[in-house]
């Protein structure tokens, strides 16, 4: 039986759906909004039935495929990449929304101490003390957190412990015992069962990606992946962005 949640958030996305006949649409979306994707997007094919298929991978590497040709009918990227699409004529810009925005966060081992982050000389002590930390090679928060090292003045001690991943996530990275601390956006902690979220980073250097999303300039069905994106900012959509972990707009 289908759930009531389900039913209610079907009908809230139900007036971004378009009425038009079913398409195929594929989505490339970042990695940030993957566990609420994986709810939203059930809810809009129910909806308007039309069929979408997701595919999750970093910023970087999306931006990457499309430039190359890979076929996107819409694109969830940062605001950044998704702008440089649009001038490259790959997206469409008039049909662009704004969806979220996320900050960083940090991943500690399920039932490790909480690190102490109320501040931002806090958080400098409790990286020194940290015996190595991780963050992902792809994506906004390598550079976030190589210019907070900068900032406190601890570039070199930091790197020699870094663990620098590519196959796997940050809080993966601490469940298997690679790093004590792990860095990435905070959507993805939420997303990740086998760490624990220990907290954004504090305010004074907290970095926020902001994610947008747009159809392509050569989608199948323009109608349907323009009412994809249309469903990104109902009231339901933004609900569900809020519980895992990013702030919609």
């Amino acid at each position: 039986m289908m759930s009531h949640r389900f039913v209610t958030t079907a009908a809230f996305l139900l007036a971004a759906s378009g009425g038009a006949r079913a398409a195929d649409i594929t989505v490339f979306a970042t990695v940030a909004a993957k566990s609420a994707l994986e709810q939203i997007v059930p809810a809009f094919e129910a909806s308007s039935g039309h069929h979408v298929t997701l595919r999750i991978a970093t910023t970087g590497e999306l931006k990457s495929e499309i430039e190359k040709g890979a076929h996107a009918d819409v694109a969830f990227l940062t605001v950044a990449a998704l702008n440089e699409l649009i001038q490259q004529g790959k997206l469409d810009g008039a049909g662009q929304i704004a969806v979220a925005r996320s900050g960083v966060g940090v991943a500690v081992a399920r039932g490790a101490p909480q690190p102490a982050m109320a501040n931002a000389e806090d958080f400098k002590r409790t990286l020194l003390a940290a015996k190595s930390i991780s963050y992902s090679a792809q994506g906004a928060t390598g550079p976030t957190m190589k210019k907070i090292f900068e900032q406190f003045g601890i570039a070199d001690t930091m790197n020699a412990k870094t663990v620098i991943i590519s196959k796997i996530t940050a809080p993966q990275a601490v469940a298997a015992g690679q790093a004590e601390m792990g860095f990435t956006q905070i959507s993805e902690i939420f997303d990740a069962p086998e760490a624990q979220f220990a907290g954004p980073l504090p305010a004074e250097v907290q970095v926020y990606s902001t994610f947008s999303a747009a159809p392509s300039a050569a989608a199948s069905d323009r109608a349907a992946a323009q009412a994809f994106v249309n469903a990104l900012a109902q009231p339901a959509a933004k609900a569900i962005l809020k519980a895992r972990g990013l702030e919609p707009l």
